[in-house]
């Protein structure tokens, strides 16, 4: 397969999100540079009225008027500018994290075995959230509350007591906003997880709303999804609430402060100490020094969301650390089970136990046990769709955590139980999304797929869809029915010709002729020295392999060649093996 192009590996490359901000750097620096800009103009309508009332009112100069009219109205429309500017900058920071990093993400939430369905799906709604929250009010306060000392000392200048009672209110305004993130902080992070909870079981219930229907389990799921995002609203309206009331004794302390500047300043005109235009001006500049952190507080839960957003998408890709593998030599099929230990990851229940086995290239392994045995965990860990909590699954004498994750995807074929398939073009799904550098490329990725397709007779049935190869699926693989999109799986698995086939149940919706084509595709598969490993119920299925591997309570309760199930004693009476005839299975010779 290493002819066929294959997705970017994230291993080896930088720390994305280093390279996410080092790639914004440009954008936020801009922003920066215009708020500063934006920050000393707005000193404009301060000095406009400190010299209407301290020059143009005494002096009655009506072209003095005029031209302070002129150069304010300038001020404000070079203000507006920059306003307008950072804006179109922030913009193209959150434009240029997306080119960033949005792939990124989605690679390493999908790339982690480790991870809960929700967590992925949390990933890039996190994403999001930054990226949006680049342009929000927090943010821009968060420009703005440097220049909050310029205006303090520009109020020094004008009367030490201003410039204090600015450095007083700003102290009890940061006390109240640090008062307003204790209060608020917990039930913001309880309500966010909810939300995610929530989310994740509305998407899963919609996806499988005909079933649902059919069911006649519309209106329950409804009230259940009903409950939980009341539950999840429940906290959020505590959150919005202690914040609400902290926005609204900070507005009236700003507004208070504000008016109380305007009293300092008339006693300090009354005394001689001020002018009537510095007390106008005093009160302009306490508004505008305290509106940054007013905007933070107002947009509070943005702040917090975004930052535990940031805090999430961080771990997500320390979970994941960068590591350069050494290109090793494609697999010849090989495979060794090591002490596999698996735990469910939400109870912590053991799955498989001290899973330990080995076979040889070109054998065609069958797994057998009860329902809840562990068979599709098994070969789930072999694929690399869990992630273990103990042992190792070894290709050719290296644990798969030597191999680059997609590198070795290129030679080992897999079929999950469910045939997932995903929304795009059959020839897409079958080709694993491979894009084509060039037009022999493409051509060589047409000709793997229709190879593919043939290995498991699905080829003539792919012809007369509606438009073959081209016909465009829905999510799910919706436009085909289970049997021949089981053959597709069965297809994608096959692309590229991999050394190790992983089959979790293949046959289960497969008609007559295509479970002879998959008991021909065995034959193929041994001669070729190929290993398969397959999950099955089926006797019949079971004819096509070498060895039988048989699981009871997440433990290997036989290993052999089929005749027999390597038990000399034979099976135990009541397992699942006993329920086979050995007599019914011609011994086979396993490949060394």
């Amino acid at each position: 397969m290493s002819s066929i192009a294959s997705p970017r590996s994230m291993r080896g490359s930088a720390d994305p999100i280093r390279r996410a901000i080092a790639r914004c750097r440009p954008h936020l620096l801009g922003a920066a540079a215009f708020s500063a800009l934006g920050n000393l103009l707005y000193l404009t309508p301060s000095l406009f009225m400190l010299q209407v009332y301290d020059r143009v009112v005494p002096s009655g100069s009506i072209p003095t008027l005029v031209a302070l009219g002129v150069l304010t109205l300038a001020g404000l429309a070079a203000l507006a500018a920059f306003e307008w500017l950072r804006s179109r900058v922030l913009i193209r920071a959150s434009a240029a994290l997306e080119a960033t990093l949005a792939r990124d993400t989605l690679a390493v939430a999908m790339n982690r075995p480790d991870l809960s369905r929700v967590q992925r799906a949390e990933a890039m709604r996190d994403f999001d959230t930054v990226r949006q929250g680049i342009g929000s009010p927090g943010v821009l306060a968060a420009l703005d509350a440097p220049w909050t000392p310029i205006y303090i000392l520009v109020a020094f200048l004008l009367h030490p007591a201003l410039g204090l009672m600015m450095i007083v209110a700003g102290a009890i305004l940061l006390a109240l906003a640090w008062t307003n993130e204790a209060m608020t902080a917990s039930p913001m992070k309880r309500a966010g997880e909810a939300v995610s909870i929530a989310y994740a079981r509305q998407n899963h219930a919609a996806a499988f709303a005909a079933e649902a229907r059919a069911l006649g389990m519309v209106q329950s799921l409804a009230l259940r999804q009903a409950s939980e995002r009341g539950a999840a609203n429940a906290l959020q309206l505590e959150a919005s609430f202690a914040g609400s009331a902290h926005g609204s004794i900070i507005k009236f302390f700003r507004l208070a402060v504000q008016s109380g500047s305007l009293a300092l300043g008339a006693v300090l005109v009354i005394e001689g100490s001020l002018s009537a235009g510095s007390m106008i001006a005093a009160s302009l500049l306490m508004s505008r020094a305290l509106a940054p952190i007013e905007q933070a507080v107002g947009s509070w839960r943005t702040i917090v969301s975004l930052r535990a957003a940031y805090r999430r998408l961080s771990a997500l890709f320390d979970g994941a650390p960068v590591r350069d593998h050494t290109a090793l030599p494609a697999p010849t099929g090989a495979v060794q089970v090591e002490q596999l230990t698996v735990c469910a990851p939400l109870t912590g229940r053991v799955l498989l136990s001290e899973i330990g086995f080995a076979v040889a290239p070109g054998t065609i392994v069958g797994i057998v046990g009860h329902s809840g045995a562990g068979k599709s965990t098994l070969l789930r860990a072999i694929a690399g769709a869990v992630a273990p909590q103990a042992g190792h699954v070894r290709f050719d004498g290296t644990s798969r955590n030597d191999w680059d994750a997609e590198r070795l995807a290129e030679h080992v074929g897999f079929v999950p139980q469910d045939s997932i398939l995903f929304p795009g073009t059959v020839k897409e799904n079958i080709t694993r999304f491979r894009r084509p550098n060039d037009a022999q490329e493409a051509m060589r990725l047409d000709a793997a797929a229709i190879a593919a397709a043939q290995a498991i007779g699905a080829h003539e049935m792919i012809a007369r869809l509606p438009q073959g190869y081209d016909t465009l699926l829905d999510i799910g693989g919706t436009g085909l029915s289970a049997g021949q999109a089981q053959q597709v799986a069965i297809a994608r698995a096959l692309f590229g010709e991999p050394a190790v086939l992983v089959l979790d149940e293949p046959t289960a919706h497969l008609d007559a002729e295509a479970q002879r084509a998959f008991a021909a595709l065995l034959v193929r598969m041994r001669e070729a020295r190929r290993t398969v490993l397959f999950a099955t119920h089926s006797t019949d299925v079971l004819a096509g392999a070498d060895m039988l591997l048989a699981l009871e309570g997440g433990r290997i309760a036989q290993f052999g060649p089929i005749a027999g199930a390597g038990a000399e004693a034979g099976p135990r009476p009541g397992s699942f093996i006993s329920a086979i005839t050995p007599a019914s299975y011609r011994p086979r010779k396993v490949n060394a």
